[in-house]
């Protein structure tokens, strides 16, 4: 069975998108965990490419590639680019594109023949996608041999949306792996074990009703069961019942087979019943679970052993480290007999160290001098392979062994998710580029993180039983309370208790849930972070409180917040899943607070740059003490990390938007798990200040370096940025440098800096977060006409966006003349009450105010959460009518705002910088009113154009 295999892959993509596949840079392992289930002796070997012209240089160099998975865009070429310089050097290898969100799809679709491609899948946060891939193409060229020959049973999927069969082949696999381990104990010798394995149904994937119809016609006594949409292709054209009609069919021949029909129109019941047919909704939050509903109830390699050549055992190996001293002083005959026999290299391959076991293999005992020689060779390779492969890896959490000695580790199986494995990405960057040689006076590192992995989620959700209740609970409070109620396994316990008995520094706890950070909906802020003191004398206290913190960022999966925010995106909720960081809190102790000296955002392109400065300079945010502060939008400073010391921002302006309080955990408070405010005063008495600090004399209307003068303290961070305290720039332009460069992509960080200086190396840089930032693609050119500024009722120089917008007919705006700031948050509410009405209307509006929008700060904005605004297609942001607000930029809130490609306008009038016609606005009926807060609906659409290239935008009375 399975004669033909897809031994050698060539996986071709960007070194960002091979990040984010292999999650920490082991991808081979994450395979073979999941592949050995299904064949016992032979992985796939998968080999990296960064570029088109190496995966064509290497498919035609070798020629021994079974297939090809690629992304869209592989930085020298695009995926059709690579077929069709395949195909002129008559290399037939089959390729298939593996695309990251539907937006790469649909462009794909749009502009390329997929008839090239093999077949296309979406990457949706679950490796077994790979798995998947490789064993749908195995199936596909088995088949004829398995189930027409030898009668393997078979399982018809007809499916045309990439999305679904992407999300339904992974569990369809892990199903079928699960029931093949279930018949091992049936298995009369490891030949008869083996057959089961191997004999598993094969799943034939079809688009159309032709390819089934062929697969079915000729292996119609060996299909196991059928799972098809009611809608997709017959005879090339789109046939809404083809589903049905294929159920028929099938029935005419094998009245017997299981059929399940999916739909996304709930009429479609009726219709599978009369074809004898189980039904799946699929707008069900518990789809992928009917599916496996379904396949249960209705479609029913170990230690290397050291031996003598006679066959005496004498020892055995679980891993290289084990392997490496049982190489010290096994006797050199048992080392000879594996050398000859290649056993090292075998095996090796067999635990995907493909790179050690290449190495090894070509080598031959008769190469050596001596036969020591031969020994002192295989160990010093497996040493400075194990070297190798754990710089800036992630390490598996030993409760035996651990130390903390590495920076990065993890417990428990399954995926990191995004934000972990953007961390986990550049702290290998960081080791690669060999950063402690750049900046020797400064640790530049990822604070020390044990990440729980979504496989320890998925473990407490079922022993718990709470998904079902999670996905369907509307209040936070019960699911917060059923959360805490819910408890985690013995090991799980064991393991942080180990942790915590290693470690007493204060902890965050992260959220790192598959989807966030991805490239087209971050989840930026959504959900939560908890802080601990981790200070209590009692081990058990601090166990508890942890153990309190993983529930509470587990429930934040389900809140309401993220619920809205996940309904205005393709995801769904069933396909999110939690991992945890748990991490060093960088900083000091200061009395009972502690804090960094300053954390952070930096962005590697500019929205809004001001000269010399350009957009691809970037920009950094940054706050006295914990980012919280930059994070929410409150007040900070912002500046070029290429031209740190040049500000184009009047000293009233700096006045009127500085800091005013920071962000610090306070220790003796250890039952409040966020952060708390303090008044820079108390920074002054912490000794903090002075680092961050100008002071401003009343008497000169000037801002003088320090804060030795008389005056009142101005957080400029003049000390480092330039009398060179820090080399915060520098660290700053090197870290978006290669970020940028590994992404392939502009990217966010977020980071954090400590000075003690009380030691030698008292200067730390911690990077918190990476995350990929989209800009939107500039295509379509936009006229903006001398008659529409003259005309419209909006117009901003400062515009995100690109594009025209003419089929909205409502305006949500909070009046200019009527807003007091002392009334923001009644404002959110009542703006979020709007948006709640205009989403369930199915209404997309615009959004006009005052302030920044999402502010934490009232005198600053509006401090809505982003689910209030999510029905919002255009956002404005206008000046108060006493003083100007620079825009959003640098927070979790405008993170959101570019990754929905909403469009964003900013308008200060006082400084002549834009208009709002707010008389014409107030001369229009209102369709609702309340408090400051209008709802405009007209009869004819408002038309906004957005000029991106030139940064100019405008939106048009309605005609």
């Amino acid at each position: 069975l399975i004669q033909n295999r897809v031994q050698d892959v060539l996986l071709a993509s960007t070194r960002y998108d091979y990040y984010i596949l292999s999650q920490d840079g082991r991808l081979n392992e994450q395979v073979l965990g999941e592949y050995l289930e299904l064949n016992l002796r032979r992985t796939p070997n998968i080999k990296p490419v960064f570029s088109g012209q190496q995966a064509l240089k290497l498919a035609h160099a070798t020629r021994r590639y079974n297939l090809i998975i690629a992304t869209a865009e592989l930085g020298d070429m695009n995926v059709m680019q690579l077929v069709d310089a395949l195909r002129r050097e008559h290399i037939d290898t089959p390729v298939i594109l593996l695309a990251h969100n539907r937006h790469e799809l649909n462009q794909f679709a749009h502009e390329s023949d997929s008839s090239k491609i093999e077949r296309t899948f979406l990457w949706q946060g679950d490796v077994r996608i790979l798995l998947a891939i490789v064993k749908y193409m195995e199936d596909k060229i088995n088949v004829d041999h398995d189930t027409g020959i030898m009668g393997v049973p078979a399982i018809i999927l007809i499916e045309d949306s990439i999305r679904y069969y992407s999300s339904f082949l992974p569990v369809i696999y892990t199903e079928l792996v699960k029931h093949s381990q279930s018949l091992l104990p049936e298995g009369l010798n490891l030949t008869d074990k083996l057959m089961r394995i191997r004999a598993r149904p094969k799943i034939l994937l079809c688009d159309h009703y032709e390819e089934a119809w062929t697969y079915f016609s000729r292996y119609s006594e060996n299909i196991l069961g059928i799972i098809s949409d009611v809608q997709f292709p017959r005879d090339s054209q789109r046939c809404s019942d083809a589903g049905l009609q294929f159920s028929r069919a099938v029935r005419q021949i094998r009245p017997d087979v299981p059929i399940m029909l999916q739909s996304n129109r709930n009429e479609n019941l009726s219709l599978a019943v009369s074809v004898n047919a189980s039904f799946l909704l699929k707008g069900s939050p518990l789809l992928l679970n009917h599916v496996r509903e379904f396949m249960a109830q209705s479609l029913q390699i170990g230690d290397f052993i050291f031996r003598l050549p006679n066959g005496t055992e004498l020892g055995r190996a679980s891993d290289l480290k084990s392997l490496e001293h049982m190489l010290e002083r096994v006797p050199t005959e048992s080392l000879v007999y594996h050398g000859e026999k290649n056993d090292f290299s075998t095996w090796l391959k067999a635990r995907t160290e493909f790179e050690l076991a290449s190495k090894l293999r070509p080598q031959k005992v008769s190469d050596y001098e001596s036969q020591e020689e031969l020994r002192k060779s295989v160990i010093q390779a497996i040493a400075e392979h194990r070297r190798e492969r754990n710089r800036g890896q992630v390490v598996d959490f030993d409760r035996n062994t651990f130390d903390a000695s590495a920076s990065f580790y993890r417990i428990g199986g399954g995926s990191l998710g995004g934000k972990a494995r953007g961390l986990a990405f550049i702290n290998h960057l960081l080791n690669e580029y060999h950063i402690e040689r750049r900046f020797p006076d400064v640790q530049v590192f990822v604070p020390s993180s044990v990440v729980l992995g979504t496989d320890v989620f998925d473990r407490f959700m079922s022993e718990n039983k709470l998904e079902d209740f999670a996905i369907q609970c509307e209040q936070d409070d019960e699911i917060e309370a059923l959360f805490q109620a819910g408890t985690f396994s013995r090991e799980l316990h064991k393991d942080l208790r180990v942790f915590l008995d290693r470690i007493r520094y204060p902890l965050a706890v992260r959220s790192s849930s598959l989807l966030e950070d991805s490239l087209h909906h971050p989840f930026a802020g959504v959900y939560e972070t908890f802080m601990l003191p981790n200070n209590d004398r009692k081990l058990e206290t601090r166990l508890a409180q942890l153990l309190e913190a993983v529930k509470r960022v587990y429930a934040s999966t389900f809140s309401s917040r993220a619920k809205k925010y996940l309904s205005a995106t393709q995801h769904r909720l069933e396909e999110e899943k939690m991992a945890v960081i748990i991490q060093r809190v960088v900083g000091s102790a200061h009395g009972e607070r502690f804090y960094p000296n300053f954390s952070g955002t930096a962005r590697s392109f500019n929205f809004y740059p001001s000269a010399p400065a350009k957009k691809d300079d970037g920009v950094a945010s940054v706050a006295l003490g914990l980012g919280k502060a930059v994070e929410e939008g409150r007040p900070c400073f912002r500046f070029s990390p290429k031209y740190p010391r040049h500000t184009s921002i009047s000293v009233p302006s700096i006045i009127n938007t500085s800091q005013r309080n920071f962000y610090a955990i306070k220790t003796t408070d250890s039952k409040r798990f966020t952060p708390q405010v303090f008044d820079l005063e108390t920074a002054r008495d912490d000794d903090t200040l002075s680092i961050v600090a100008s002071t401003y004399s009343t008497e000169n209307n000037a801002l003088y370096d320090g804060i030795s003068r008389p005056g009142a303290p101005i957080v400029t961070f003049a000390p480092v940025l330039k009398h060179g305290l820090f080399p915060l720039a520098e660290i700053l332009q090197f870290l978006l440098s290669i970020s940028t460069e590994g992404t392939r992509a502009h990217v966010e960080l977020e980071f954090a800096a400590n000075i003690d200086t009380k030691h030698t190396r008292g200067k730390e840089f911690c990077f918190l977060q990476l995350r990929p930032l989209i800009l939107s693609q500039e295509t379509n050119e936009v006229e903006i006409l001398d008659d529409d500024r003259k005309s419209c009722f909006c117009y901003s120089e400062h515009v995100f966006g690109n594009g025209r917008i003419d089929d909205i007919k409502d305006l949500v705006l909070v009046d200019y003349q009527h807003f007091e700031r002392k009334d923001s948050r009644i404002t959110a509410d009542i703006v979020g009450r709007m948006n709640n009405r205009l989403l369930s209307e199915n209404r997309p509006f615009i959004l006009l105010g005052v302030g920044r929008w999402g502010s934490s700060e009232p005198y600053l904005g509006i401090p809505v959460h982003w689910s209030q605004i999510a029905g919002a297609k255009v956002i404005v942001e206008a000046g108060f009518r006493d003083f100007v607000v620079t825009p959003s930029q640098g927070t979790h809130f405008f993170q959101n705002i570019i990754s929905n490609n909403i469009g964003y306008l900013t308008v200060n009038s006082q400084n002549q910088d834009g208009k709002i016609d707010w008389e014409w606005l107030a001369q229009q009926t209102p369709y609702a009113q309340e408090g400051a807060v209008r709802h405009l609906r007209f009869d004819s659409p408002l038309t906004v154009k957005m000029d991106g290239r030139n940064n100019e935008g405008l939106l048009l009375k309605p005609i």
